[in-house]
């Protein structure tokens, strides 16, 4: 249901920021974008009263941006850590921040987008900083949706560089399974979370599949014939261990979370429309338009 109130996304240029302005355009909301680049935010085609530069991470940036505003959506995060930036200063504490200005604005909703499971995976240095923020939101007395994706499609860009080399590796047997989730159906969900009462919400796409199955499919949308090497899970295990013992968090924080994910099914109930084989196939034709 389309509110007449206003929205404010955080993060609007990020993948799934991006996919959410354009639905927040297509719906006509009455909304406000938040980012650091400004120019980044009128490339996306947006009017100088839904721009707002700011810089989530100094809470000065951030007063009086809420003003007159009913929902946040923050896709605040950083997958690789940059510019001298930890996931407690981005993933938990610019959330903080944004909490804050929108407890003393007076919104009456906050939505933050973590990851599926999140809860049971403290111990990874990029869920740590997020299920923090998760503590923090609950505690705040401000009603609030955390959305928990398991995966976008663009997560799956991996399968496709493998396969561009014409095999695909994967730990252990391959069989366990992923729904993994396109933007712009997200972003649905996200806009649907506005005046819905549910304080977590997992989310998948509609296909259910096992890793050899997509790299199979990486493989078939590539022309090449289907080689897929497993690799004993063990490597996946002594090298997650090797990486904490070895490197900064910086480094190792998001194969860790990747090789995690790995060795276990995440599965979400299902949502949306694109497959994750017309993504493939459009994502070969976008290399092959770029190489011509």
């Amino acid at each position: 249901m389309k509110t007449n109130n206003k929205i404010a996304l955080a993060g609007a240029t990020g993948y799934l920021g991006r996919h959410i302005v354009q639905q927040l355009q297509f719906n006509q909301y009455n909304f406000v974008a938040l980012a650091r680049n400004i120019n980044k935010l009128k490339a996306l085609g947006l009017s100088e009263s839904q721009l707002a530069e700011v810089q989530v991470t100094d809470p000065d940036t951030l007063t009086g941006v809420f003003e007159g505003v009913d929902t946040v959506i923050s896709t605040v995060g950083i997958t690789r850590q940059k510019d001298g930036l930890t996931y407690m200063d981005v993933d938990y504490q610019a959330n903080v921040n944004l909490l804050n200005e929108a407890l003393n604005a007076g919104v009456r909703k906050f939505i933050y987008v973590s990851a599926v499971n999140g809860q049971q995976f403290r111990h990874l240095k990029i869920m740590e900083a997020k299920e923090k923020f998760v503590d923090v939101l609950q505690a705040s007395g401000l009603e609030y949706t955390v959305l928990r994706p398991n995966g976008f499609f663009s997560d799956m860009q991996d399968f496709l560089d493998m396969a561009r080399g014409g095999r695909v590796y994967l730990f252990g047997n391959g069989e366990f399974k992923l729904n993994p989730i396109h933007g712009e159906d997200l972003a649905k969900v996200c806009l649907q979370a506005i005046e819905t009462n549910q304080p977590e919400i997992s989310v998948g796409g509609p296909d259910i599949l096992t890793q050899n199955e997509i790299g199979a499919l990486a493989l078939t949308t590539q022309s090449k014939p289907v080689n897929i090497t497993h690799i004993p899970d063990w490597v996946r295990k002594v090298t997650i261990i090797l990486l904490r013992t070895f490197t900064s968090s910086k480094t190792y924080g998001p194969i860790e979370f990747f090789l995690t994910m790995m060795g276990q099914d995440n599965v979400a109930p299902r949502h949306g429309r694109h497959r994750l084989a017309d993504f493939f196939w459009q994502q070969n034709k976008n290399a092959k338009e770029v190489t011509v």
